[in-house]
């Protein structure tokens, strides 16, 4: 069975989702740009955009969750999330951005990181993102909705870790999903690996984004 979904929704109405989320650090980027790194990348309070040309991926689960976690001044936050699941991903013109308000001297400093834009795409692995809106038009190949998030067996299985889900929770599950003009606020993004071909990771002082 194919289903396709066009337009803008919200996490609640359980879009799907994909894009792995901002990575934060020039390490974490030479280590992206020599080759896949597993990974678990959050911005600490902080939501973050991520954008794609394409996203084809493989083994697609999505189940709600709350996100646990801290703010930059240790105070425990906590946010709604559909978290979004693939076994491999391929993406097309990644792009991934974070604005931190109110640097010294700066102001709004804005980290963006490009990949995947030439012949040589993004690779991820396992990877899980917790989102909390997404715009793009998507079609799903043999798509199972309502299925219990503990019996979703067509993907990489529940994440666990600091999220809390029930697993007889709402879910969906199919077998491969296409994402076209990915455009979406995520919370955190965990993967197996991630490989980024052609990184380009730039720093700006005019509180640029993605989109």
């Amino acid at each position: 069975m194919e289903s396709q979904v066009r337009g803008g929704t919200r996490w609640k109405r359980f879009a799907v989702v994909m894009v792995p989320s901002v990575a934060a650090t020039a390490a974490i980027g030479v280590a992206l740009a020599q080759g896949a790194l597993a990974a678990s990348f959050s911005v600490s309070g902080q939501s973050f955009k991520v954008s794609a040309d394409r996203l084809e991926g493989k083994g697609f689960e999505q189940y709600g969750a709350i996100d646990n976690g801290y703010t930059l001044d240790g105070k425990k936050t906590a946010h709604p999330v559909a978290v979004s699941a693939f076994s491999h991903a391929e993406i097309t013109n990644l792009c991934q951005s974070v604005v931190t308000p109110d640097v010294p001297v700066f102001g709004k400093v804005s980290l963006i990181l490009r990949a995947g834009a030439g012949e040589k795409h993004v690779q991820a692995d396992r990877i899980y993102i917790d989102v909390a809106d997404l715009n793009a038009d998507a079609t799903f190949n043999n798509i199972d909705i309502g299925v219990a998030a503990k019996d979703a067996g067509k993907g990489p299985g529940m994440k666990g870790g600091s999220e809390q889900a029930n697993p007889y929770g709402f879910a969906q599950q199919a077998d491969s999903a296409t994402l076209l003009n990915v455009k979406q606020t995520a919370w955190a993004t965990t993967a197996g690996t991630f490989e980024l071909s052609g990184l380009h990771m730039s720093l700006s002082t005019e509180g640029k984004e993605c989109y």
